[in-house]
Parts: structure tokens; sequence; C-alpha cells
């Protein structure tokens, strides 16, 4: 009997169909913004690059892109490894940015997708658009060069910088995935303040927190 009270408590495995059901409205709206997020940033991104006659500041503006996808890349791996505990005092305490830390963490997997595959996918799309822009003003500015060289130099120096970037980016998540978490938290909380929006559940309005 109690092998079968055990078996009993389980869960049932669940059909490839109810798993797509529950997930597709939440793909579908994460497509719907990495849609909307890719045009506007190329928009933006090409407006500046246009009006831009200094190859340095492009470089500059394709350095920004890249380590706007490490950073949001290292925090998506934050919050997958992080751990709601260490948070739970603080936020009883009502320090700033343990709620927010916390509400990121038990909604992990659509703060990880967003981060890694939203704004990774958004930045890697337009860093690569950037060095094209880059190569073509490098081949206007010296004729001689060979547009294959310039577009795999581009390339390559993109590609090591993006994955180089990464890489460390995810060591020191795995290493730091608290504090990284409790300082997304407390940007939030900063922002919240500002913009009186708050992903913080049963936060009174009005209601100061401690600043530690």
């Amino acid at each position: 009997m109690g092998k079968n009270r055990r078996n009993s408590s389980r869960p049932m495995p669940r059909s490839f169909g109810d798993l797509l059901r529950e997930q597709l409205p939440g793909v579908m709206i994460i497509a719907g913004i990495t849609f909307v997020l890719a045009i506007v940033v190329s928009l933006v991104t090409e407006y500046f690059l246009r009006s831009i006659t200094s190859l340095l500041i492009a470089f500059f503006i394709l350095l920004i892109i890249i380590l706007i996808g490490v950073l949001f890349d290292a925090i998506g791996v934050a919050v997958a490894v992080a751990q709601e505990p260490p948070f739970h005092a603080k936020a009883a305490d009502r320090v700033r940015g343990a709620s927010e830390a916390l509400q990121l963490i038990r909604r992990a997997d659509r703060v990880a997708s967003f981060c890694n595959d939203v704004v990774g996918d958004v930045c890697g799309t337009i860093s690569g658009a950037i060095g094209a822009t880059i190569a073509l003003r490098l081949l206007f500015i010296r004729p001689s060069w060979s547009e294959l060289v310039a577009a795999v130099i581009m390339t390559g120096l993109i590609a090591a910088t993006t994955v180089g970037g990464k890489a460390l980016g995810k060591t020191f998540a795995i290493n730091q995935a608290h504090k990284i978490m409790f300082g997304v938290g407390r940007t939030l909380a900063w922002w919240g303040y500002l913009t009186g929006w708050s992903i913080a559940m049963g936060d009174r309005k009005g209601q100061k927190r401690k600043t530690r």
C-alpha cells in the first residue's frame, strides 16, 4: 500500500499537446517582443550610423551593443542559478531590491528566455548589421582592400568579442549569481521609485524601504 501511495503522489506526465497549449501564448508574446525590439533597435542604430562619419564612434557603438548582449546573457545565467532563500530575509526586512530579485528568480524561465534569447539574439543581429556597415565604410575609405577580407575580418572580430565576453560573463554569473540578481533587483527598485512601476508583489504604495 505504501508503494502505491508513493506512486500516486507523483505528478502525472503531461502530453506534448498540453505543454504546447500552455507554452504557446508565452512563446508568441516573446516572439512579438523580439520582432518589435529588433525593428526599433535596428532603426535607431541605422539612424545613428548614417549620421556618424567617424569609424571610431561606429566601433564604439558596436562594442556597446556587444556588451549589452554579454550583460543580459550573464543575467540570464545568474537568474537560472540563483536560489530564493538568500533573499527571503532581506525581502522580509524590506531591503530595497530584494523583493524584485525574488520575483525575478521565481520567474527564472521567462527572465532567462528574455535575456538570453530575446536580447541576446537582437544584439547579435544588430552587431552583425553594424559590422557590415563598418566593413563597407572601410572599403569606401580604402578601395584597394578586398571586400571578402574586410567582411571576414569584421565577422571574426564580432564573433570573438561576443563569444569571449559571454564566456567570461557566464563564469562570473555562475559564481556571483546572488550578487548579480541583487544588483538587478536594486536597479529595478530604483526604476520603480522613478516610474511607480514594480514587479515586486505585495508592496504597499508609498511605503518606503530600507536602503542598505
